[in-house]
């Protein structure tokens, strides 16, 4: 009789549930759907904030549209999702069982998500500075705490718990009195040291931190507990593993092998590679540098080169046009002048044309904006210029972490995957000529299935 681990990503934008058959490793049935959970911020904070009843309700309607009879099969349950938000509610009262076999939220808070920008740069500087390799940055969940403390210290009394959005489900699921969270989402909050696994808190206490709300720390890949119930027809008493962060879980779900790097273009981008097992982080921030180092299992890290600027850079350059074409009376849907667009890339094979897409800047350097140079009147043609945006998304990525330096790290092949690569031919001829190593577009990289495979894999 066939077994499955169920794997849960509770993305930004989307829930995605999927049922992964234990014996053949592969997907025996998924789903998917928007959360439409954004609140509108009319407070001037920038404040970036979801309806934590809204994404429990996509995650309960996700789980209801699987079939029911593999349900009954899961032995597993694996949750990853965004990492960096945060989340409060009550011990003991943060859901309500009462309906059957699944959870609905009572006392809980919005999630103050990572897009949040409540925390300027004259406010993080005011922050004590972190033991810990990563810097501190606006939506990580300990400055959102630090923001509240110091200006809405009466909304923080009517909690007791906090963790993020994966954590607080695992945490209903198992009736779990407190939070328990892996270094993955821990390093994520700001103010970890992924060398040692614990909290700065010394560094915390000292600033008036409220020490309370820090989750327990257990290890990535390691178990919270079991279902307290049935849920959505997978028995009580089912094991849970600790929430991990979403982008490890996809990376997992793609890199097969220590020599793989994997290449991921969808709304942004991101380039990453296994560090050597004996590898240790810098010991502070290194907040000029275009490399991140993320934990990752088992006391080892990722090198990453995350860019925000990806697939919203193309995406944006049809938005652009459609709205020119507007403007002079002609009207085109983004879809069908986006396959223009390739299919005159495609034809245009080079292009001495030059363009720095980075017209969201970048997290090492927030000031350098996108530009077009080497402007000429033979290379002004919509598909010299699609080309060159192609090519100019490739050259940042690998401006942030080069060809060489992959070499150097014994990197044999390159996977690509993202919905950008997946529908650009343009971007995936150049991500070949970008790299010296063989590409490869392998499955998706999907946090719900790397999860699942986690489970699969290290319990």
């Amino acid at each position: 009789m066939s077994t499955y681990i169920l794997g849960v990503d509770v993305g930004t934008t989307s829930v995605k549930a999927v049922l992964f058959e234990t014996g053949s490793r592969s997907v025996a049935a998924s789903h998917a759907l928007p959360t439409t959970s954004d609140i509108t911020d009319h407070s001037l904070i920038k404040a970036k904030e979801q309806e934590t009843g809204r994404i429990i309700d996509t995650l309960n309607r996700c789980l209801g549209l699987l079939p029911r009879d593999k349900l009954q099969h899961v032995i597993r349950i694996g949750l990853s999702g965004q990492m960096h938000g945060v989340l409060f509610w009550k011990a003991k009262s943060g859901c309500d069982w009462s309906k059957r076999d699944f959870f609905t939220t009572t006392d809980t808070s919005q999630l103050i998500t990572w897009q949040d920008g409540r925390c300027s740069s004259h406010f993080l500087s005011s922050l004590p500075k972190p033991d810990s390799h990563i810097s501190v940055a606006t939506g990580f969940g300990c400055a959102t705490i630090f923001w509240y403390m110091r200006h809405r210290p009466e909304f923080l009394e009517d909690f007791t718990v906090a963790g993020t959005i994966q954590d607080y489900v695992v945490s209903m699921l198992c009736s779990l009195d407190g939070c328990v969270m892996t270094p993955q989402n821990a390093a994520s909050w700001g103010f970890f040291n992924t060398s040692s696994n614990q909290w700065n808190i010394d560094i915390l206490k000292g600033a008036g931190f409220p020490l309370h709300l820090l989750p327990q720390c257990v290890p990535s890949g390691g178990l919270a507990g079991q279902t307290c119930s049935d849920w959505h027809g997978i028995p009580a008493g089912t094991p849970v593993g600790a929430a991990l962060g979403d982008f490890q879980s996809s990376v997992y779900s793609c890199m097969s092998a220590q020599t793989d790097a994997v290449l991921n273009i969808s709304t942004s981008a991101q380039l990453t590679f296994a560090m050597p097992a004996d590898f240790k982080p810098p010991d502070s921030p290194q907040p000029a540098s275009s490399i991140s180092y993320f934990p990752y299992f088992e006391d080892s890290y990722l090198a990453v080169a995350a860019s925000l600027n990806g697939g919203n850079v193309l995406a944006t350059f049809v938005e652009m046009l459609t709205s020119w074409m507007k403007e002079l009376g002609a009207e085109m849907s983004d879809s069908c002048l986006y396959e223009k667009l390739i299919h005159s890339a495609l034809n245009q094979e080079t292009s001495d044309l030059r363009v720095s897409p980075t017209i969201l800047g970048e997290r090492h350097d927030p000031l350098c904006l996108g530009r077009v140079t080497n402007i000429s009147t033979t290379n002004l043609s919509l598909g010299h210029l699609t080309r060159a945006l192609c090519r100019g998304v490739l050259d940042n990525i690998t401006s942030m972490m080069s060809a060489e330096r992959l070499q150097q790290a014994g990197v044999r092949r390159i996977v690509g995957s993202g919905s950008a690569i997946a529908r650009n031919e343009v971007l995936r001829q150049e991500v070949e000529k970008a790299f010296p190593q063989p590409v490869v577009y392998g499955q998706n990289a999907d946090s719900a299935v790397g999860v699942a495979m986690v489970l699969c894999d290290l319990l």
